[in-house]
């Protein structure tokens, strides 16, 4: 299985987010490799997301890049055999820079290295990047285009920020983000508008059940839509009404998310409460009425 590594982009309040419709897009890779993987397990594997979706996959035991989802069917966009050379040659790197690391810290035994690589335009034009690379699941070093330089996340990383600029990385890494990476955004979104771009405006349900205690739990749920920034509320007689618990859901098998929040009422309250939401699909926001009454 793929592995998906997203990070909380729900907004739960009167606000409303938007994302890729200011013309904002990133090309994102997130890369593990590991000393002592278990038998059948890659020692490197890395995934490309567009935004927030898996376009591609690679990993050291099939040695083979792949795309994903929806990019399974677009054709000339990757050149897949030599992004599999590519990919083969970053895995055989990035393992050799672990074992660096854990000679540093006279590590034995199993030990990970993990990299999030990338960079962002709007309205296509480069506007930021970012390297990351952790040790052990702790941020160890990571880049700034602008100084530029490798800045030490822990002690040790320093001998590994001397070590890299010496050989000369620094401009390589600047380039690598600020001209490789935005090149290949902007090709990729000649393929990929259509998959970034779409709006697919909430469905919404409303239910109510009984606790211990005379409460009442009201929950409101919104599912099927995308992209995913989203504000979900519950309103009585035009007041927000605080939040109890909330939650949110990965990106689905069929590419959409889903958001909830809970309130606690009493349970001899019977309403009316309302449930809102806001969407970059919806024209107006959605309000759903609940009433014990009805």
């Amino acid at each position: 299985m793929v592995p998906v590594l997203l990070f909380p982009l729900l907004f739960l309040g009167p606000a409303v987010a938007q994302e890729t419709q200011d013309g904002l897009y990133s090309l994102t890779y997130y890369s593990i490799g590991i000393s002592r993987p278990n038998e059948g397990f890659p020692s490197f594997q890395a995934t490309g997301y567009l935004n927030d979706q898996a376009f591609l996959h690679y990993d050291s035991e099939s040695e083979k890049a792949e795309p994903l989802g929806p990019w399974k069917h677009v054709k000339g966009m990757v050149d897949w055999e030599e992004v599999s050379k590519t990919q083969k040659a970053r895995g055989d790197f990035f393992l050799k820079n672990l074992k660096d690391i854990m000679d540093l810290y006279k590590d034995t035994g199993n030990h990970t290295m993990q990299e999030k690589y990338g960079c962002k335009i709007r309205n296509n034009n480069y506007c930021g990047a970012f390297w990351t690379i952790a040790y052990d699941g702790q941020d160890y070093i990571k880049f700034d285009t602008e100084i530029p330089a490798w800045i030490p996340l822990q002690p040790k990383a320093l001998n590994t920020k001397v070590k890299w600029e010496t050989e000369g990385s620094v401009w390589r890494a600047k380039s690598s983000l600020e001209e490789e990476c935005t090149q290949k955004l902007q090709k990729y979104l000649q393929y990929s508008r259509t998959f970034l771009d779409r709006q697919d405006p909430p469905s919404v349900s409303v239910t109510s059940h009984g606790d211990l205690g005379h409460i009442r739990i009201l929950r409101c749920l919104a599912y099927n839509f995308y992209p995913r920034p989203i504000s979900v509320y519950w309103t009585q007689a035009g007041n927000v009404v605080e939040t109890e618990s909330w939650g949110e859901g990965s990106l689905s098998e069929n590419g959409t998310y889903q958001a909830w929040v809970v309130i606690k009422i009493p349970s001899s309250d019977r309403g009316p409460y309302s449930c809102h939401v806001q969407h970059s699909s919806l024209a107006q926001p959605l309000a759903v009425l609940w009433n014990e009454r009805q």
